[in-house]
């Protein structure tokens, strides 16, 4: 393991696509983002769209060039400038505006917790060197984005305590649980995502909070809670002894397609 590792060793690892569905779930499960994403987002349809584009932007900041950057910071601003409430809702609707950053801060969060967490379960805890630089380095998720960037909390202690105090005042309705539910039935998901999905729901509600769990009436239990970590501990011993060629596979993957891509943004040479 290298001496101290950064944004760029930590990101392309596939095993931290085991948590994937707790990140978007904790990001939902925020009243602002939960309904913007009821309300205009298509991602329960068709998930694999929501998947690529979020792993297209992950893989361009950690691993990708300037203008790869450039190109999906542009995708997402786009993206997101529709996403906004409309003046006058119903009471105790939330207002929302995907342009937020107190909003950006909190999905960059959970995208950075979840993957600490899965990338410590496969390898071990990283030393508090790497630990704060990859912290440091996580915070371009939201810094490419609108988020200043005086927002992400200055050290890991503190984003603790903020991760602690957004997931404790985490309120789930109907309508986010609806959001959920549609998330993890992907009935238009293609059929070897289907046929996954009951796996990857398990893993989901395992790896959620508690008390994100219980807001969106999860069932969980001690004896699933020790199938989890015998799941996870036959699975990373595997995972470390694979070929990093084949572990990062699905970041080689994203950034030829978003090259491709940017090929095709490119004017006709006169």
């Amino acid at each position: 393991m290298p001496a101290r590792l950064s944004l760029a060793d930590v990101a392309p690892e596939s095993f931290l696509l085991a948590g994937a569905g707790r990140a978007i779930l904790l990001q939902i499960a925020h009243p602002a983002i939960g309904y913007g994403v009821a309300e205009h987002s298509d991602f329960a349809a068709r998930p694999m769209k929501r998947l690529t584009g979020t792993l297209s932007y992950i893989y361009a900041l950690s691993n990708g060039s300037p203008d790869e950057v450039r190109l999906v910071r542009d995708a997402v601003n786009r993206a997101h400038a529709p996403v906004r409430s409309e003046p006058g809702r119903a009471s105790g609707a939330p207002a929302y505006d995907a342009r937020d950053p107190e909003l950006q801060r909190w999905v960059a969060a959970t995208i950075y917790d979840t993957a600490v967490l899965l990338y410590e379960r496969a390898f071990g805890r990283l030393d508090e060197a790497s630990a704060d630089r990859v912290y440091r380095e996580y915070a371009r998720l939201g810094t490419t984005l609108q988020m200043p960037e005086g927002l992400w909390p200055p050290d890991r202690a503190a984003f603790r305590r903020y991760v602690d105090e957004t997931v404790a005042s985490l309120r789930v309705d109907a309508t986010v649980r609806g959001v959920a539910d549609a998330l993890l039935r992907a009935e238009n998901a293609p059929l070897w995502m289907r046929a996954g999905m009951p796996l990857a729901r398990f893993v989901t509600v395992g790896l959620l909070p508690t008390a994100a769990r219980e807001q969106f009436g999860f069932d969980w239990d001690e004896t699933r809670a020790r199938r989890l970590d015998r799941l996870l501990d036959a699975a990373a011993p595997v995972y470390r002894v694979l070929p990093p060629r084949i572990r990062r596979a699905p970041q080689r993957h994203h950034l030829a397609r978003l090259r491709a891509w940017a090929g095709e943004q490119q004017p006709a040479p006169a």
